[in-house]
């Protein structure tokens, strides 16, 4: 009888495991809504409990482990400095965002109830009965009036330096990765922010506005990323040596490219100014921690990256959005075989889960989740999370599957 570990592992190397390793809330798009996680854990016969909202913008619940055994998961998190497989009652306060749901939070004085009943944070709202905080223009408002927005690169330099690992913040997340690893058989997925290259087709000036940097001023987005990339380098450098022995998964982008339909900047824009930036931090990352596994998220109709994608030197693509963009998930496991792990792609999130019955999500999962299991190469979850609208019967039928 292998190990969750063992399992994820084995599939993670292109191997058959006993049966398929699965995946919620190991980052913060293959995770739950905080609204209907209470109905899954009532649903499952579990003890009920406030979740633990790690994730305030997109309101993700972090799985608790009684919830990750019901569901047979194979992952913990390690988020930020938050994990969800040790306690950790000192990081937590109470909150019930206006009574509409009782939760825990680490800030709860970052949230401010407007006269109108909805709650600012930040410069983001969760207005009447929504379930999550949006910004004005999803946080990226289309100038076109004068030049194209652009960073200083000197500023944005001082302000990466700023973020560079101190020796005391390296032996607290090295600690926590240790006590993680001894508490439990499952892989282990690091998501730590400094390990990152601040790198994306819309992170600078908007997703409007940064492709077209890209096409117009491609010297100025080769410093900019070469800036990006030296910071990303220091920290993992200085970090990668203390944890590899303790963590399996690391999140190391990321870098949404694919609409509904298609890239939002052609795979060319996507070799000559991200592979070579992506492939130098790639490549550090394995020097460093060759038994650690990099991972990707890129959601959309991102079929025409894939080559480009694991070329770049990551292990593992996810969401797997399959149903967008014209592809089959027979097309996209073809693609990737032997080349790059799959992690997501489970149902088809956007008809099959919210429209369907819970046979009928249960059967849709056994087919594409079996495929794209077969020769190993992939982890099971939905295509990104489990919003509040889906009924725990539902999840359940997904997870039981397998």
């Amino acid at each position: 009888m292998t190990t969750p570990r063992e399992r994820v592992l084995t599939s993670l190397a292109f191997r058959d495991p006993e049966r398929l390793p699965k995946d919620l809330g190991g980052m913060r798009s293959t995770g739950i809504s905080a609204f209907a996680y209470p109905g899954l854990v009532q649903a499952l016969g579990l003890p009920p409990r406030p979740p633990h909202v790690e994730d305030t913008s997109q309101m993700l619940a972090l799985p608790d482990l009684d919830v990750l055994d019901a569901l047979g998961c194979d992952i913990v998190t390690i988020c930020d400095g938050v994990t969800n497989a040790i306690p950790q009652p000192e990081l937590w306060r109470r909150y019930t965002f206006n009574g509409r749901l009782d939760a825990l939070v680490r800030h709860p004085r970052r949230f401010h109830v407007q006269p109108d009943g909805s709650i600012r944070q930040g410069g983001s709202l969760m207005v009447g009965a929504s379930y999550v905080f949006d910004a004005p223009h999803g946080g990226q408002p289309l100038i076109l009036e004068d030049d194209l927005p652009k960073e200083n690169l000197k500023r944005f330099r001082r302000r990466l330096e700023k973020g560079y690992l101190r020796d005391e913040q390296i032996k607290r997340i090295t600690e926590l990765c240790r006590q993680v690893r001894g508490s439990t058989d499952r892989a282990v997925f690091l998501n730590e922010g400094s390990l990152n290259a601040p790198i994306s087709i819309h992170g600078y000036g908007g997703l409007a506005v940064f492709p077209v940097l890209c096409l117009l001023e491609p010297d100025y987005v080769h410093e900019l990323h070469q800036i990006a990339t030296n910071y990303a380098l220091r920290n993992i450098q200085a970090l990668l040596p203390e944890i590899r022995d303790y963590v399996d998964i690391i999140m190391m982008a990321a870098d949404d490219w694919g609409s509904q339909n298609n890239t939002f900047a052609s795979p060319q824009v996507y070799r000559d100014l991200f592979l070579p930036y992506r492939r130098q931090v790639n490549d550090a990352c394995h020097r460093l921690a060759p038994d650690t596994k990099l991972f990707l998220h890129s959601c959309g109709a991102i079929y025409n990256l894939i080559d480009l994608i694991a070329e770049s030197g990551f292990d593992i693509l996810n969401p797997v959005q399959w149903p967008a963009g014209g592809h089959t998930y027979q097309e996209w496991k073809a693609r990737a075989r032997g080349k790059i792990s799959l992690w997501g792609g489970g149902v088809d999130a956007q008809h099959t889960l919210t429209n369907a019955s819970p046979d009928e999500v249960q059967a849709e999962a056994r087919q594409v989740a079996g495929y794209l299991g077969q020769g190993g190469g992939y982890v099971f979850c939905n295509i990104h999370n489990l919003l509040a609208e889906v009924a725990p019967e539902k999840i359940i039928a997904l997870y039981r599957a397998f």
